[in-house]
C-alpha cells in the first residue's frame, strides 16, 4: 500500500457499545488509530486464512485429480442418456 494511502483518512459511522468505548478510552487516547490498527490486523488475518483455504482447496482438488487420472470415475462405465 502506497505511503498516501496509508495517510488517506475519511470519515464513516461505526455503531460501538457505549461502555466498550468508556472502556477503551481507557487503554487508548486515540480509538480512531485504535481501530485503525484492529481492523487492518483482522484484514491480514482474513486474507491470510482465504489464502490457507484456497491453497487447502487446491491440494485437494489436485489430489482428486489425480486419483481420476489413476483409476478413472465410476461414471465412466455409464451411459450418458
Amino acid at each position: 500500500m502506497s505511503e498516501l494511502a496509508e495517510r488517506r483518512k475519511r470519515a464513516v459511522n461505526l455503531s460501538l457499545s457505549e461502555h466498550l468505548v468508556e472502556e477503551a478510552r481507557a487503554y487508548s487516547s486515540n480509538l480512531s488509530a485504535t481501530v485503525d490498527a484492529l481492523l487492518a490486523d483482522y484484514i491480514a488475518q482474513q486474507h491470510h486464512t482465504r489464502a490457507n483455504h484456497q491453497q487447502w482447496a487446491d491440494t485437494c482438488t489436485a489430489g482428486w485429480n489425480a486419483v481420476h487420472d489413476k483409476v478413472g470415475s465410476f461414471a465412466d462405465k455409464h451411459s450418458t442418456l
